[in-house]
């Protein structure tokens, strides 16, 4: 997979940084850069030199969270001498012994039911076992767009200003290919005490508008990139921080307000560290390899060269690829309901969706890439991870942004040379799976909506949707 380049010096600087912090523990590191391992053709040939080199006698590991990787050290093949260990990792909640039978193998798994079991198991939110609030879930309310005057009060983000230049250097030097905004300035945390004052930022600036905003979009000011988002999962999925230090924090947070966070906001936060993010690794480990092979609409196009560029003349696209060709990043709304909804309806094979996602976001390894692309975003393990295909028109893209007021497309059609290609191809989708979906009790009213329209929009929509797919890449 070609990746961004942020996100290349992001991960390499971090492992920098950390050689550094151990040394100055007192511990005796070797850490490789790239022009250290050019003589060696893998990395088993390199770790069996370091221990010839060094005279080892055990060899450790942590266990990786990707299935090659896992595959890849337990299949190395060390001098004989050399006793092999591989130790648990300490960055999840859920014991990696629980994974089978939390997640068993072919079955949907319910988010909503793992994320409330989890809860009780910490005690998290929880007031004499009922949760904080009266309600499990607050995601009613976190669903709002921003006016112009919220967009007036979005916090300044933190970014930092770490030189990537002797890394992109390097990156050169071997030929590394890449994608994205190259620049010597490196905005994410690449150390731990970076790391701690963007958790810190996150709940003191953020966290009190989070749950409130985290669906929202627009095309307005200059923090529209990163809103109240935490941005803390390149620090999470490099594990320069721990979820239960990230959930800690941010309830000490809520806490000390007084009532001034509402549960909404902290609940939608800790749902997504101690909800979704434990999920999906369930879900990845429970089902791979055979996970990263499905397929349920059987979706055969590539992705359009505009998802390099970001050069098409829809809006919303225009704004999600730009922002994440700049930055390597852009939030979960952002990729499920543009990007991903998009390559859904348009019929993307979920293997172009998958090195999409994986190579351009700072925070993207595969192990919580692919169940958010290929499960919750494509439904191409046909709903082990989502209830229902997460489809939509361009109303929905309207009602959670600003994006749609100036396009060239106007949302409000179906039909015509102006129609948002979001519309025809929603019913496009809906219509060519019908018989897969129309039984779904959380999608089958949509049916009825269609059957009321006259024969002649249905064919003129359908027409439409044709004509987006045939011309896809001038869209």
């Amino acid at each position: 997979v070609r990746h961004h380049v942020q996100k290349i010096c992001a991960f390499f600087a971090a492992m920098e940084a950390f050689a550094d912090t151990l040394r100055r523990g007192g511990h005796n590191v070797r850490h490789l850069t790239l022009d250290d391992t050019r003589p060696f053709t893998d990395l088993e040939d390199l770790l069996a030199h370091l221990c010839e080199r060094h005279g080892v006698k055990a060899f450790e590991y942590q266990r990786p969270d990707e299935y090659r990787l896992v595959r890849q050290l337990r299949g190395l093949k060390l001098p004989a001498a050399v006793t092999v260990k591989e130790a648990d990792t300490e960055h999840f909640l859920l014991p990696w012994s629980e994974i089978p039978g939390q997640f068993p193998a072919k079955k949907h798994h319910r988010m909503e039911t793992f994320y409330r079991g989890m809860r009780r198991r910490f005690d998290i939110l929880l007031d004499e076992g009922e949760p904080v609030g009266g309600r499990w879930n607050f995601d009613r309310e976190n669903r709002q767009p921003l006016t112009p005057e919220d967009i007036v009060q979005i916090p300044e983000p933190l970014v930092f200003d770490n030189d990537a230049g002797e890394i992109l250097e390097r990156l050169d030097r071997h030929g590394v290919a890449y994608l994205g905004e190259r620049t010597r300035r490196l905005i994410w945390p690449v150390d731990r005490s970076q790391s701690l004052k963007l958790l810190d930022h996150f709940c003191t600036h953020c966290l009190p508008n989070f749950g409130r905003f985290q669906d929202a979009m627009t095309v307005r000011g200059d923090h529209r990139w990163s809103l109240y988002h935490s941005r803390l999962s390149f620090a999470l999925n490099s594990k320069m921080l721990g979820p239960r230090e990230v959930i800690d924090r941010a309830l000490e947070r809520f806490e000390a307000a007084g009532g001034a966070i509402s549960p909404a906001q902290i609940e939608g936060f800790v749902r997504q560290v101690l909800g979704w993010r434990e999920f999906v690794r369930g879900v990845y480990w429970a089902h791979m390899p055979q996970y990263a092979r499905t397929n349920r609409f059987r979706a055969r196009r590539r992705l359009p060269e505009y998802f390099w560029t970001g050069r098409t003349n829809m809006t919303c696209m225009v704004q999600v690829i730009d922002q994440s060709l700049r930055c390597a990043y852009a939030h979960h709304i952002q990729r499920l309901m543009v990007t991903g909804n998009f390559c859904l309806l348009a019929g993307i094979h979920p293997d172009e969706v998958d090195r999409w996602y994986l190579g351009v976001y700072v925070d993207a390894i595969e192990w919580v890439e692919m169940p958010n692309t290929r499960g919750m975003s494509q439904f191409a393990d046909g709903g082990l991870v989502a209830s229902k295909p997460y489809a939509a028109g361009g109303n929905y893209i309207n009602r959670m942004s600003d994006y749609c007021a100036d396009c060239f497309y106007d949302v409000r059609e179906k039909t015509g040379d102006k129609a948002c290609p979001f519309n025809s191809l929603f019913w496009r989708f809906m219509v060519r799976h019908r018989d897969m979906l129309a039984r779904n009790p959380r999608i089958g009213m949509i049916y009825s909506s269609w059957d009321r329209q006259s024969t002649g929009t249905q064919a003129a929509t359908l027409k439409r949707a044709d004509w987006c797919l045939r011309n896809l890449e001038d869209l």
